[in-house]
Formats: C-alpha cells, structure tokens, sequence
C-alpha cells in the first residue's frame, strides 16, 4: 500500500469510526437546535407581529364555537386547536371526557426521558358562562371586531388565553430553540361549572399526560391605566368557593290570609340580614404583598390605606376604604357572602311552605364553611331557616411559591416588556383550575397576559365582553418573553 493510498484509507476508517460513534447517539437525543441564546435571540427569530395576528385569528374561530356550559359541548373547539396544530407538525392528542365535551392536550419535549417535575404546563378552559343576548350589543358567538375592540363570549374569559398559550406553543415550535424542559399545552372543559368534566377527574384519569412541576394558567392581570400598563398582577393563591342554600319554611295557605311563620318574609328577612353582615379581615402573606406593591403607584389616599392593611388598630377601616375604591380590593381582604338566586312560590295566589335562596360564599385560604354557617345561623336567628351545604364545593390549595423560578422569571419579564410596571402576587376572588393543580405540588401562576383596562377586565362574564384589538399583540409577546426565557436551555 502507498503512502496516498494510506492515507485514504486512514482517513474513510475514522471517518467511519465516527459516524458509527456518534448514530446511537442521535438516536436517542432530539435535534438540537442553535446553541443557548439569550431571550432577545430566541425573540427575534419569532415574528410577533404576524404571531398576534394569527393568535387573533384563532380566538375569533374559537369565540364562534358556541361552548356555553352547561352544556359545555368543548368537543369541537378541542378538534379546531388539534388541527391548527397537526398543521404545524405537532402531535396532540383529543380526549372526549364525557360525550361532546373534550380536552385537547400536546407536548414539545426537551429530551428522549421526559421529566415531568420541570415541565411546564400553559393551561387554559374552552368552556364559557352564558349570556343573555337581548342584553348585548352584538351577536356573542359572531367575533364581531368595532371600534378597537373584539367582542365575544370568552374573548376575556378564557378562550382569549387559550390563544394566547396556542400561539405561544407554536412559536416555540417554529423558532426551535433547545428546551431545558418539557412545554405542555392543554385547553380543558368545564371549568365554569367544576362538574364532572372539570380539571379535577381530569387529573385523576389522564394525569400522565399533561403531568408539570409549573403552569400559566388564567387569573391574574396586566393593568392598564392612561395608556400605561400600571402593574402585572400575578395569581398565586384563590379564594375558596361554595354554595350554600338557604330554606325557610312555614304553612302553605290561601294567599287573602296572611300567615305569621309566611317562608317568603322569614326568608327575605335572613336574607337582609345575611346581606348585611361582614366577616372580619384577614389579610394572607400574599395579600400583604399586593397591597405594599401597589402602595407607592397608588395616589397618595389609596397609598395610606393600602399601608394601613397591615396596621392591625386600622385593618377594618382599610377595609372599607378599599372596598369603597375597588370591590374586589375589599373582597381580598375577607370571606364574602352574596346572595344570588332567589325561589319560591307556585301561584301568585298561594303562600309557598318553601322558600329558598343561594349565597355563593368565597372563603380566605384555610378558613372553615362550618364555622361561617355556624355564624350565619346566628345572625340570623331564625328557627323557620336552613342551612344546606351545596355539594360543588372548592377545596383549599396552597398557595404557589414566590420564591419558585417561574414567578421570578415573570417578575424579570414584566418590566422589560412594560417599562416602570411592578409585579404584585395575587389573591384572586374567583376561582380557577390552578387550585386542583397546586394540589398536586404544581407551582401554577395566574398570568392573564393582555393589558387591560378596569372596565375592559369588568366586562369578563358580563355583558359585552370584548378584548381590545390593540392589546394582542403585546400580550402575546409578553407570554412568550416569559415562557421561551424559562423553558429555554442554558
């Protein structure tokens, strides 16, 4: 053999050698993508122009997608995401919960072994509550886009967050950036109503597959005030709901004979008195921090009574003050209990044996239902009432942790995205499936990522609820900002 010819072969030899070392290898890795980049890089290899736009896209098809629960009928909207997302090469998976409802669930992996502790989850409901549509202004399954504004039910509350979380998934996809950890999207049903379709025996039946040490979920809010956004409140621990009925009971008769024990009156009665009772304040860890957060962004008037939350000789006035400004300050603060629903009566001239009214109650974490029932026995003492524990009851979850790297990273984000904004952990009035999720050791935090103003937050679950336009865009990049810099590998 030649020294040419030598060398030629010396040179196929490893050549070969290397191929055969590196093929099991790659086998067992995902393709890698550009080394670690800093968010900036992962962002700029994203158009988030053109992402927005087809985020708006997607809600204005799911908005159309009638999914008013009950019945809930989520079957079809689950079906749309899976085939925007078949279009994008991704596998999902839609799973029929009960008949026509149907949660729609999809996985980016950062390696060949999954590790589910790390994963984080972008979670959003399909369902929506109803409406009245003599009370809107616009068909609220049309999508219709005027004066700035995209009115539907659920642009708020929650399909504009689905979108969001869909256009997110996506654009990680698309950028093929490395993940340092697993990214799951799931849009689930039956939130509105916590039946049994809800993220609860969801969990307890298909748990392997959107299992997460992390999520973003609905609950929290970018406030905007003048054209600024103010702040970026982020959920970290819910109220508790329930629902109680309350019964009178007294003699049926003729309606020309009044009668003195009459259920309608001994329940307007309790009624008026329940209305008129208030449990007493209890401000949380996390309360405590919102308020000292949003305490020097305040006017100075607002500012002292936020300080004053955590004066003990001043906590019930604060309260007051803070309910007068803003209820869902005062709601914070304490248990609530409102009344809702009101029956009673089968003919206009008959006095009813029954009558009956249900408060919804949200409790502060911890606190107990027999102790407020107990009390609210009390107040009214009236032998002719009852109190009935209804049975869709919530359950008391822990609060997320401030200290988790995923709120650390929303607390890095934020002010990048909206200059001079501070970031507050919130206690939030409603509830949400993050709570089911927390008690499962997962670290959710609610991120509703579209600024938005007070009275465009208020119109979630009322009349006319609508997102504007303008805010898509920036909130669609403020999710990613914030997912891509966490998942991203360093």
């Amino acid at each position: 053999m030649n020294c040419g010819t030598w060398w030629r072969f010396a040179l196929v030899l490893a050549l070969a050698l290397v191929l055969i070392g590196e093929s099991p290898l790659r086998a067992q890795q995902p393709p890698v993508a550009a080394p670690s980049a800093p968010q900036s890089s992962a962002s700029s290899a994203v158009d988030l122009d053109a992402l927005a736009q087809e985020a708006t896209g997607w809600l204005t098809d799911l908005i159309r997608i009638n999914t008013t629960n009950p019945p809930g009928n989520e079957l079809p909207a689950a079906k749309y995401i899976a085939g925007v997302l078949d279009k994008e090469g991704i596998a999902s998976e839609v799973i029929e919960v009960e008949p026509g409802r149907g949660i729609v669930v999809a996985r980016l992996q950062a390696g060949a072994m999954a590790d589910p502790s790390q994963a984080l989850l972008l979670l959003g409901h399909l369902d929506v509550v109803g409406v009245d549509a003599s009370k809107w202004s616009v068909d609220p399954f049309a999508a219709v886009t005027r004066d700035g504004y995209l009115y539907g039910r659920g642009a708020i509350d929650d399909k504009g967050m689905v979108a969001a979380n869909l256009a997110v998934f996506i654009a990680i996809k698309r950028s093929g950036m490395r993940l340092g950890r697993d990214v799951v999207f799931l849009a689930d049903d039956d939130e509105e109503q916590g039946g049994s379709a809800s993220i609860k025996p969801v969990i307890a039946k298909y748990w392997d597959k959107f299992a997460c040490g992390y999520a973003l979920n609905e609950g929290g809010l970018v406030t905007l005030a003048s054209g600024k956004v103010k702040y970026v409140a982020v959920q970290s621990s819910e109220k508790v709901p329930y629902n109680v009925t309350v019964t009178a009971r007294g003699t049926s008769g003729h309606a020309s004979r009044p009668l003195p024990d009459n259920a309608v009156v001994h329940l307007a009665a309790a009624i008026a008195k329940i209305g008129a009772y208030d449990a007493p304040a209890e401000p949380t860890a996390v309360t405590l921090r919102y308020f000292e957060g949003l305490a020097p962004i305040e006017d100075d008037d607002t500012g002292k009574w936020m300080r004053a939350v955590d004066q003990p000789e001043r906590l019930e006035l604060a309260v007051n003050h803070l309910g007068d400004m803003n209820p869902a300050w005062g709601a914070m603060l304490h248990d609530t209990i409102v009344p809702t629903m009101l029956e009673a009566g089968v003919r206009v001239n008959v006095i009813p044996s029954e009558a009956h009214a249900n408060l919804n109650i949200r409790l502060m974490p911890g606190d107990s239902i027999q102790q407020i029932i107990a009390q609210l026995t009390k107040t009214v003492a009236d032998s002719q009432i009852s109190f009935d524990l209804a049975p869709d009851s919530g359950e008391n979850a822990p609060a997320s942790s401030l200290d988790s790297p995923l709120y650390k990273t929303i607390e890095r984000i934020a002010p990048q995205d909206f200059p001079g904004a501070v970031v507050v952990p919130e206690l939030s009035t409603g509830a949400t499936d993050s709570a089911q999720l927390r008690l499962h050791n997962v670290q959710s935090f609610g991120l509703l990522p579209f600024p938005l103003t007070d009275e465009d937050e208020s119109r979630s679950h009322a009349d006319d609820e609508r997102i504007p336009t303008a805010s898509i865009r920036p909130g669609v990049a403020f999710l990613y900002h914030v997912v891509s810099s966490f998942v991203q590998a360093h």
